[in-house]
């Protein structure tokens, strides 16, 4: 039996014993919604290109507009996403605040994902 394209069984027979496994181990609903909101974070090229920028180094919203040929106030935009989602944190210094890495899991996921992308 083919629907749209995808091969699918001939006949209707549910294996149980996968079914009570996979409902064992599958996360609780508000942790898969979590993390889909976590991947969607993701879902931004200029959210990876700050996220590029502060795996060299730890820079003010004006280094990465000026990095990045975009304004302040769309450089902000991103890094209150990026904050909200605990990927990037900031310290203040004087009158300028200075964006980092929130910690090395950000650096996995994306090297995990490029590695995906180039298989």
């Amino acid at each position: 039996m083919k629907q749209q394209g995808l091969e699918c069984c001939e006949q209707i027979f549910v294996h149980g014993d996968l079914v009570e496994k996979v409902n064992r181990e599958m996360p609780e609903e508000e942790e898969l919604y979590d993390l889909a909101e976590l991947f969607k974070v993701f879902g931004d090229s200029t959210r990876i290109r700050i996220l590029f920028v502060l795996f060299e180094a730890e820079v003010c919203v004006c280094d990465l507009a000026e990095i990045l040929h975009m304004t302040q106030s769309a450089i902000s935009h991103q890094l209150k996403i990026l904050k909200q989602a605990k990927l990037v944190s900031a310290r203040r210094e004087g009158k300028s605040v200075f964006y980092s890495l929130a910690d090395d899991h950000v650096r996995t996921i994306i090297a995990q994902g490029r590695e995906h992308i180039e298989e």
